[in-house]
């Protein structure tokens, strides 16, 4: 004979007014009473008791979670008979394994895609500037308590950030200053002004690549290991542990990574500009009949000291913005390996893209000025 079914039913707990007690079979055969019965319950429930349901099935179970996913409960409000546990937590692992919907490509869809990114860049905008401003408040602070500054943790940094990229910055800005003076050569050779490499290698690196050059590298080494390596400790909840001992997550991680960032930058840039200045004279040497004794006294007899302090005054700018975003970024991390890996990715980006717009808005400054 086939079991008589009870029909699903809800009632008001009288000792709990935003609880209700849940009766009858919330099966398949039931769904449409079940969702009437859910549907006529009021908007102040906040709690169900599930333990008088007899016989439950996946689909009575989806429709209760449904239910509390759209008015905001937890599933721990929904209390359920022990021989139902089993059921209710098989279900829940595998109720959003449901294929991603397909993307809109209309243009409504686009225009919404749009607003959500401008959205979300003005946010990003509004979070690094108030960023900056704790920064920049927490190092005045350090000036005036000289017992929060770390001096090993700086070193460290600078070691990390300076010392071991002292061979890239090198390599990389050699190669591009030899290629700048071998292009250079290839247009004025028809001119016949082939002497004016120097002058093109010196101002171009002097003012421009070698700081460029640097910052980009420094924003994609550093940038992305400072978001890393804080992200790392955030889903490890080892800031929370910091918070927890008394102690500043910025004064403690932040400051000592902008302070090696703002020594070490100046310096590579530096290092960047005497190599980029060592590739021109190699190309003159080898592919321009341009000694070098020959090269070097026109690069000092043309050269002026405000090319070299042009370049030179955006390092700490750069510098500053490279390592806000990178610990910014890493003190955004959510907890998963997923958002760490998406985090150091946008602390690159975002950083790369910040110091290529400072440089050129820098470059039509100085323009303007005549500097």
């Amino acid at each position: 004979m086939t079991p008589t079914l009870a029909r699903p039913h809800c009632e008001a707990d009288a000792a709990e007014p935003r609880r209700v007690r849940l009766g009858g079979d919330w099966t398949l055969s039931s769904a449409l009473e079940v969702a009437e019965q859910l549907r006529t319950l009021p908007d102040a429930v906040d709690q169900l008791d599930a333990t008088g349901i007899d016989r439950i099935d996946s689909a009575g179970v989806l429709q209760l979670m449904r239910f509390a996913k759209r008015r905001g409960m937890e599933l721990s409000d929904i209390a359920f008979r022990t021989d139902h546990q089993a059921l209710v937590s098989t279900i829940e692992d595998v109720a959003d394994d449901r294929p991603p919907r397909k993307r809109d490509y209309g243009v409504l869809a686009a225009l919404s895609r749009l607003g959500q990114r401008v959205h979300e860049n003005g946010q990003e905008i509004v979070a690094l500037l108030s960023f900056t401003g704790e920064n920049l408040v927490k190092l005045v602070r350090m000036v005036k308590e000289p017992r929060r500054f770390r001096p090993t943790a700086t070193v460290a940094h600078m070691e990390a950030v300076g010392l071991d990229a002292v061979p890239l910055v090198i390599l990389l800005s050699y190669m591009v200053g030899a290629v700048i003076a071998f292009l250079g050569s290839t247009v004025l050779r028809d001119f016949g002004a082939e002497i004016y490499v120097v002058e093109l290698v010196s101002i171009a690196f002097l003012r421009e690549f070698a700081v460029l050059m640097t910052a980009i590298v420094l924003a994609g080494r550093t940038a992305s290991a400072f978001t890393a390596q804080i992200g790392a400790m955030k889903s490890r909840e080892e800031i929370d542990a910091i918070r927890t001992l008394g102690l500043d997550p910025i004064d403690l991680l932040v400051i000592p990574r902008l302070l090696a960032l703002l020594v070490m930058l100046p310096l590579l840039t530096f290092i960047s500009m005497m190599a980029g200045l060592a590739g021109g004279v190699t190309v003159g040497a080898f592919d321009l009949d341009i000694p070098p004794q020959m090269y070097i006294a026109r690069m000092h007899d043309t050269i002026e000291v405000r090319h070299f302090l042009v370049g030179l005054s955006k390092a700490p700018v750069f510098a500053l913005a490279i390592g806000l975003i990178g610990c910014l970024e890493g003190l955004r991390v959510e907890g998963t390996a997923q958002s760490v890996g998406e985090r150091t990715t946008s602390s690159v980006v975002q950083a790369i893209s910040l110091v290529i717009m400072i440089d050129a808005l820098a470059a039509l400054w100085f323009m303007h000025m005549d500097w």
